[in-house]
């Protein structure tokens, strides 16, 4: 028996015994809007109730006026975005409007399936990202985020906050690897 036979064989003999995982207790929390919003605000996003859903496309165009390249499913686009829009037209996009799933309000994420991503580098390569959410599809933690979440069937993301990094010279940068800002508008 070789060196690495007699290590191997000594590792197979000496496994721990099988335990099942534990229950994964509701740590409840608050889930309130009002802990969103000062989450979101304080990691660099901003929170925009929105009354009327029906003036979602008015209150989006007066927040972001100089937006002329907009990708979106939930308001009216002056681009359209599929899976197989080539990288240079999606980085040419001002604003991308997309409606997210569900909020969380201990960190301020927002879960963004796939499905409602238009293109997966959408949300990352546009100048600003606004996501759209129902006021009750706020849970308190990320343990009931994931317990919504079920099965995913396909890709999807938490995002929270505009992109930032403070690697450099512990300079905060905005932007840095992705929106420069993030509105979450509430319907």
């Amino acid at each position: 028996m070789t060196s690495r036979e007699k290590i191997l064989a000594a590792v197979r003999a000496n496994q721990p015994y099988e335990t099942p995982l534990p229950d994964v207790p509701d740590f409840g929390g608050d889930s309130s809007l009002d802990r969103f919003t000062a989450v979101l605000q304080g990691i660099g996003g901003q929170v925009v109730e929105v009354a009327d859903a029906a003036r979602l496309d008015e209150v989006v165009r007066h927040l972001y006026p100089t937006a002329r390249t907009v990708a979106a499913e939930v308001i009216s686009a002056t681009v359209a975005v599929t899976p197989e829009t080539p990288i240079e037209t999606l980085a040419a996009v001002d604003l991308a409007v997309l409606r997210g799933e569900f909020g969380v309000a201990e960190n301020g994420a927002v879960w963004l399936p796939g499905a409602n991503m238009l293109h997966r580098a959408l949300p990352v390569v546009s100048q600003h990202l606004a996501l759209v959410l129902r006021r009750a599809d706020i849970v308190a933690t990320m343990h009931q985020a994931y317990a919504r979440l079920g099965s995913v069937d396909s890709y999807g993301i938490f995002l929270a906050g505009p992109s930032k990094t403070a690697d450099i010279e512990q300079s905060l940068v905005i932007g840095a690897h992705g929106a420069r800002s993030l509105t979450v508008f509430l319907v």
